[in-house]
């Protein structure tokens, strides 16, 4: 019998990897799952957490082909160019294992999903261009949601599909990250992701900034990989109306890309903005001015359209386009790969995916899908409103998931409506990670507030702005096109005392020190537990990863678990079976969940294995009950711009602060703002401590 109901039992660091696993177990049978991951609580609770979907495996009767990652490893990326260039048919990338669950499961796709189906997916996609399976938000989601290692995810991945190019997004200066890295961070990064199995770098800025973007087109380049620039894409060049993105602002930037020596030029269409007439004019004028570079087109299925517009792309002289799995397609996601290879079929444009391979693939993630349905955004079909909001696919249901955390679900038509506006209030900029980010958070920071454009611009100097709206408007993520909107960065900067960035935002930053940070690692976490991965994964998000590493170290590797397992709280009767290893195998049984104790803990007893185990678990639901906060009333009060968890407290009592001044900091999802003193004096009281939620109006701090 085990009972861990002693400390020494209960000590993390003395457990194993089994009894990690049962916490893990036991506290979300208790506590259910944080609201943080982002699912749809009614839809866990609808949920087995007894059934797993069975493996995809390769039928013998199905031919392997010889892919283009064989060509490439050959060749090198100036011949697999040349190859590209000189095929007849167009190419697919299929983007399943990275921008399609973005878009649709707000990344929340885990790894064994993909290992599962990576097998057949080698041999029925053999002839794509790529796949996309890394980069952009699946680095930071694999350590802060789904508590995995985003470097296994890839190394794992490319032993089982050794045909197919990997392909990743890179955010050039920010490498995968929402800020500036040194530049050795950057290319340290590229030089191991290339290491560990990335074939193709897609390389953009999310400005079209070009110095950013040289940095990170230098970094893949010198790693090795074969380097795609992407041009953000906004606007509409079929539209002279639109505005300052036109045919030619494209055609000019192209050229700049080009010169940077670029193994492949593509169109980044982040919101699904570009329309059939539009992929015609911008493909063939990109064609006819740059005959031998292969070009790539990316878009998102919003308003439906997604299909149409590729196939224009293609008849204008595109070689290859982005596409998902049928049952990973349309709307926020990419066209229907199985939809552009049927209409293909027998043409000269022939894709060369097999379709007879394709259903079992389809169905396999037809199944996934479902499971991952707590995720799913609740989107019904595709919306042409898409070409007023320009929202991007991949920030679509993350954006809907923040709104649910700021408490603004239902006012969701409103915050697309803001978020229009907020992007012209901003200067009208390409929006993708990062700067979508910035548009996004202006947005839900207006609902908020209740605030108009012209509220935005008469108030600049006094709001709480989000942090990267202030970042944003610094500098700190480059330079817009067009220059930055103005009063309103004056406004912003001079009531603050912040200066502008002058040039390339990171190209001022010291060198990072591997060195010593290695050395924190170390002992902090073992030297054995950390090698050059962990040392990158610390650069780019050093709280991510140590809120990981603690995690884990509480409950072990849960990427072992079953998804079912890992998401679905298991209810008294339930008997489940773990595997940890080859030849090891937990069948778990939970055999009750007891009454709160006056410690605040319910003791949970499973049978693992036949044998009795006891857990005792704090209720951090019956924790986290509090009284109704006070709210901020006086001109003195600080309070909470909307809901959130205080990050930070700035100032005590009987502390002298200016007005304007930063005395706290709270955060919500990935979107964090500085709370200003609304006027100067004395801080009277501090009511609330770091790690406390907070909603709309609630008093933080007295000031008088």
């Amino acid at each position: 019998m085990w009972d861990f109901a002693s400390e020494e039992q209960a000590d993390p660091k003395k457990l194993y990897a089994s009894e990690r696993l049962i916490r893990y177990l036991a506290n979300i049978a208790v506590n259910g799952q944080p609201s943080e991951l982002g699912a749809d609580p009614d839809k866990l609770a609808t949920a087995s957490a007894t059934s797993a979907i069975p493996s995809l495996t390769v039928d013998a009767a199905v031919d392997e082909a010889v892919g283009w990652r064989h060509l490439l490893i050959r060749e090198g990326p100036e011949g697999l160019a040349k190859a590209v260039r000189e095929h007849k048919g167009l190419l697919l990338m299929d983007t399943t294992w990275r921008d399609a669950h973005q878009s649709l499961l707000a990344t929340r796709l885990r790894t064994s999903e993909m290992i599962r189906c990576a097998d057949y997916t080698n041999v029925a996609l053999a002839n794509a261009f790529s796949l996309e399976m890394w980069g952009g938000a699946t680095f930071d989601v694999a350590m802060r949601f789904l508590r995995e290692c985003p470097w296994e995810r890839l190394e794992s991945l490319r032993e089982k599909v050794p045909n197919i190019p990997f392909q990743m997004l890179l955010r050039g200066a920010n490498a995968v990250g929402y800020t500036n890295y040194a530049d050795n961070v950057v290319h340290r990064f590229c030089k191991q992701a290339k290491k560990s199995g990335i074939d193709v770098f897609r390389v953009f800025d999310s400005l079209n900034y070009l110095e950013n973007m040289q940095l990170g087109v230098d970094a893949a380049g010198e790693a090795g990989g074969f380097v795609e620039a992407a041009m953000s894409y906004t606007g509409n060049v079929a539209d002279p109306k639109k505005g300052k993105y036109s045919l030619e602002y494209y055609l000019d930037l192209a050229d700049k890309l080009v010169d940077m020596g670029v193994h492949s030029l593509a169109i980044k269409d982040m919101a699904g903005l570009l329309t059939p007439r539009a992929a015609t004019m911008l493909v063939g004028s990109l064609r006819e001015q740059h005959p031998d570079i292969p070009i790539h087109v990316h878009t998102h299925d919003t308003a439906g359209s997604g299909v149409a517009s590729m196939l224009a792309a293609a008849e204008a002289g595109a070689d290859v386009v982005d596409a998902a799995i049928d049952a990973m397609s349309g709307m926020t996601s990419q066209p229907s790969l199985g939809a552009l290879a049927a209409t293909l079929q027998g043409s000269e444009l022939d894709t060369g995916i097999r379709l007879d391979h394709l259903p079992k693939l389809n169905s396999y993630w037809e199944d996934v899908r479902s499971l991952y349905a707590p995720f799913e955004s609740g989107q019904l079909s595709g919306s042409s409103d898409v070409y007023y909001h320009e929202i991007p696919g991949g920030q679509y249901t993350n954006l809907l998931f923040q709104s649910k955390q700021l408490g603004l679900s239902g006012q969701w038509t409103e915050i697309k409506q803001k978020y229009a506006q907020a992007n012209i209030v901003l200067g009208d900029i390409p929006k993708v990670t990062p700067s979508s980010k910035v548009v996004g958070d202006l947005a839900q920071f207006m609902v908020a507030q209740g605030l108009e454009p012209e509220d935005v611009l008469e108030q600049a100097d006094t709001l709480a702005f989000p942090d990267s709206v202030i970042n944003y408007l610094r500098g700190e993520i480059g330079i817009p096109p067009g220059g930055f909107p103005e009063p309103l960065r004056s406004k912003v900067l001079k009531s603050r005392g912040l200066d502008a960035v002058d040039g390339r935002p990171g190209k001022s930053l010291a060198p990072y020190d591997f060195a010593k940070e290695f050395e924190y690692l170390a002992n902090r976490f073992g030297e054995s537990n950390v090698d050059e991965k962990d040392q990158l994964s610390y650069a780019l998000y050093p709280s991510v990863y140590v809120d990981w590493k603690e995690f884990q170290a509480t409950y072990g590797e849960v990427a072992n678990l079953p998804t079912h397992l890992f998401l679905n709280p298991m209810k008294p009767g339930d008997e489940v079976e773990v595997e940890l290893g080859v030849g090891k195998m937990l069948i778990v049984k939970l055999v009750s969940i007891q009454d709160l104790r006056e410690d605040g803990t319910r003791l949970v007893i499973f049978e693992v294995n036949g044998e009795p185990w006891y857990m005792p678990i704090t209720d951090t639901l019956t924790e986290g009950e509090r009284t109704v906060q006070e709210k901020a009333k006086e001109p003195g009060d600080v309070g909470a711009p909307m809901s959130g968890v205080v990050v930070g407290i700035k100032v005590k009592a009987g502390n002298l602060v200016k007005e304007g001044e930063t005395v706290a900091t709270l955060s919500a999802m990935k979107m964090e703002t500085s709370i200003p003193a609304p006027k100067s004096g004395t801080v009277k009281r501090v009511v609330v401590t770091v790690g406390a939620k907070v909603d709309g109006d609630d008093l933080i701090m007295e000031i008088e």
